[in-house]
């Protein structure tokens, strides 16, 4: 029966895919499927000139959620970012952003503010429109870059500060950010921030301020060190101090063998004003091998373990609301917000290319730092096709069998992006 419903389900979801495409044509006066592989790409030199360069990028996204305890449901939000990125003026550069989300054909889920509880969770509210990015950037100064305005920032591997790419309205940040690059292999990048717009278009106020600090190791790999001060204005209960080392690289052992391998440890305690007293430690490591397959059936194909722990005290955990969290516990995301009790993520990964696609299979097994709660297992599948350099096509599974945490929950995603 439930394969019946999949099966009815995947071809009612095909039909609003080429439904969709073709609304995202005439929205955008662009062509879906105008070119055929090698064409040279009339659209981007449209775009792109002496007076600038003009950014844009539509995805269309099916996404259905069968969650124990909610009625199951599926939405289809349409994203549409439109961006100007000036010519230099001398030392100065400037570049304006909008985007705007809303369903096409299903809106039957819970936003997170359409106020639809009893539906699970889809959390791309409709936003009509709004600046995504607002910024202007000067490079008077030798081997460095000041950026000040609403702009994307994505620091290492985004755990902690990142844009949570996947949903359909990006994070961004109101920001002063210097980046300084003078000496070699060492990369200096310090941030203010005044103000977060989330991916549900709400603005958080802070007073915040973002250290992290880069040293390329040749034949070894980067090691990083980082203090994030976060202090929010309304969310005091999130205001934290973090500090970390973050150690991260691949060597060759063989002809096209190659060793991957991270290892990062932080440690975080509250922060200004922030009611509540406790120090937790974060530790994330992980290894693994890229295999010498280089030819068109499979190639770049690698294997991965690691543990990541967020600590708890004091009946507080270890979190991260800044970071693209997605990536990361799940892509069912039940760990967006760290629990109470801490998390522990023991998983493994494998990913590479096969027959052009792109792919990748994943494995949690998920327990508590504080207590023995096994809360449940996850795996996710995804598998993605990109051509004309311009257009992908993604297809992505995720299921967590729940123990002592949470309920039951499937999702599936079919995904189609177009850049320029």
């Amino acid at each position: 029966m439930k394969s019946f419903r999949y099966n009815k389900m995947i071809t009612s979801y095909a039909a609003k895919i080429v439904g969709a495409l073709a609304l995202a044509g005439m929205v955008t006066g662009i062509p879906a499927f105008a070119l055929s592989a090698g064409d040279t790409d009339p659209v981007a030199g449209m775009l792109k000139g002496e007076w600038g360069q003009i950014q844009l990028n539509t995805r269309y996204r099916l996404e259905y959620v069968d969650q124990d305890a909610k009625k199951t449901t599926t939405g289809d939000p349409l994203r549409i970012r439109l961006g100007y990125l000036t010519p230099r003026f001398g030392q100065f550069q400037g570049y304006a952003e909008f985007e705007g989300n809303t369903a096409v054909f299903e809106d039957d889920y819970n936003d997170t503010t359409n106020g639809k509880n009893d539906f699970a969770v889809i959390a791309d509210p409709d936003a009509k429109g709004e600046l995504n990015q607002g910024w202007i950037l000067y490079t008077g100064v030798p081997d460095t870059k000041v950026k000040v305005g609403r702009q994307r920032i994505i620091l290492d591997n985004a755990r902690f500060i990142g844009n949570v790419g996947w949903r359909q309205m990006e994070q961004t940040y109101d920001a002063v950010r210097i980046s300084n690059g003078s000496m070699i292999n060492l990369k200096v990048d310090a941030t203010y921030l005044w103000n977060v717009r989330n991916i549900l278009s709400k603005d958080n106020n802070m007073d915040s301020l973002l250290v992290n600090i880069g040293y390329n190791i040749e034949n070894v790999g980067k090691l990083a060190a980082y203090a994030y001060l976060l202090d929010y204005d309304d969310l005091a209960k999130k205001s934290s101090q973090t500090f970390g080392l973050r150690m991260s690289g691949s060597f060759e052992v063989a002809d096209n063998l190659n060793i991957l391998y991270l290892a990062e440890y932080a440690r975080q305690s509250d922060y200004q004003d922030n009611p509540g007293d406790y120090d937790a430690d974060y530790y994330h490591i992980n290894g693994g091998v890229k295999l010498p397959f280089s030819g068109f059936v499979v190639k770049d194909i690698v294997a991965r373990i690691g543990y990541e722990f967020q600590g708890a005290d004091n009946g507080l955990s270890f979190k991260t609301p800044l970071g693209t969290n997605h990536a990361f516990g799940g892509w069912v995301d039940k760990f967006l917000a760290t629990p109470d009790e801490g998390l522990q993520d023991y998983y493994g990964v494998l990913a590479g290319s096969v027959m052009g696609l792109h792919t990748k299979l994943i494995y949690h097994s998920f327990a508590a730092d504080e207590g023995s709660a096994d809360y449940g297992t996850e795996f996710d599948a995804m598998v993605k096709y990109a051509f004309n350099k311009h257009y992908a096509i993604l297809a992505a599974y995720g299921n967590y069998d729940a123990d002592e945490l949470s309920n039951d929950t499937e999702k599936i995603w079919l995904q189609f992006d177009m850049r320029f």
